[in-house]
């Protein structure tokens, strides 16, 4: 065991707590990683206001990036010393594994949301007893993480690690949605329903196939302003006219839109602003949303539910920071860094609309 520094959550909903905590070593075929940073991701916060209280204390985060430190004695292909992102945790036997969709991998709760690896053990602990982990396979909002080896991708020496952490979910989600999921063509249309870090991925992605017009639409005016300066040929508030404007930006409606926000009246709306045999697709945590059958039959929409962009990290992340290093995937715009121990203001900026993706730096 060493000692490491977590935030720790006592309690569903409660603040994070910066605390000395104890890290297991790896084994066979995981992997020791020391952060160079996280980023802050509004999942982190939506999961954490319902988590099961038998499952807390709990270590949340699943951004991370850093540099790996030691490595399990069946790891191949990294060693101690490599630039990395931390994503999500899969099997990579399943179906779906093999056929390249590991987000929807048959083991992905045990290996994700169990509050600790697959088998039920922690790799951590606190004043002595289990504190639980392994939050999309990695915890960390911490100093160092014990991860499995399929959720480590070897990045390029010299990216900034506060660049390619939101990669490891942020970034794939949104981009991977436009690029593995909708694959429009160029000069279709696509409205970004929340110009958070999630939405504005997928605007990014968006903008860098040539899709014309990219819409967005978001509350906050600081977000509606970076979305036009990404490539956004206008950005909305959600007003009571905004279908009828979207049907008018579009030409009789978009082609593609992306919903970020799981909110009923945004989807609902997403639906009425389509043209028909346009696509929509939701990636926002939301809860239970009535379609009218007959709309959707007769205007032939077809609806993507999609989860980390339905991307395999190993290919899409090193496609991903190719795209930034030609400058069409300006991730680091998004960006507005803070220090670990600052993760409460972090959340608050998030929280407000004054950051899109914050991201904690370590020392």
């Amino acid at each position: 065991m060493r000692r490491v520094r977590a935030a720790v959550t006592r309690e569903p909903g409660a603040p994070f707590t910066v605390r000395d905590v104890e890290l297991e070593d790896p084994r066979p075929r995981e992997v020791l990683v020391r952060m160079g940073a996280v980023g802050v991701c509004h999942t982190d916060l939506g999961i954490q206001a319902g988590w099961p209280r038998q499952l807390t204390p709990m270590v949340f985060g699943h951004e991370g990036a850093g540099r790996v430190e030691a490595v399990g004695a069946e790891v191949t292909g990294l060693a101690p010393g490599d630039p990395v992102c931390l994503t999500f945790a899969s099997c990579g036997a399943c179906p779906r594994c093999a056929a390249g969709h590991p987000a929807y991998c048959d083991s992905a709760r045990d290996l994700n949301l169990s509050g600790g690896r697959g088998d039920g053990t922690t790799t951590l602990r606190l004043d002595g007893a289990p504190l639980h982990g392994g939050f999309f396979g990695q915890s960390s909002f911490a100093t160092h993480a014990v991860v499995h080896e399929r959720g480590v991708v070897k990045v390029p020496s010299g990216l900034p690690a506060t660049v390619t952490a939101p990669l490891g979910c942020g970034g794939q989600t949104g981009a991977g949605t436009v690029l593995n999921r909708l694959r429009p063509e160029p000069g279709t249309s696509l409205v970004v329903l929340g110009a958070g870090g999630v939405g504005l991925s997928a605007l990014l992605a968006a903008v860098a196939v040539g899709c014309d017009p990219v819409v967005a639409v978001d509350p906050v005016a600081s977000r509606r302003a970076l979305a036009v300066e990404l490539g956004a040929r206008a950005a909305l508030p959600p007003g009571d006219d905004l279908v009828e404007v979207l049907r008018d930006l579009t030409g009789g409606g978009a082609c593609h839109v992306v919903d970020t926000t799981g909110r009923p009246e945004m989807l609902h709306r997403a639906v009425a602003a389509l043209r028909p045999r346009g696509e929509l697709a939701f990636l926002g945590l939301g809860g239970e949303v009535t379609f009218d059958m007959m709309r959707l039959m007769t205007k032939g929409v077809r609806m993507h539910g999609v989860m980390e962009g339905d991307s395999d990290p190993a290919c899409f992340i090193p496609e991903l920071i190719d795209l930034h290093r030609r400058g069409l995937f300006p991730v680091d715009r998004l960006i507005t860094t803070f220090p670990f121990e600052e993760i409460d203001a972090a959340v608050a900026a998030m929280r407000d609309g004054s950051a899109v993706k914050p991201v904690l730096t370590f020392p």
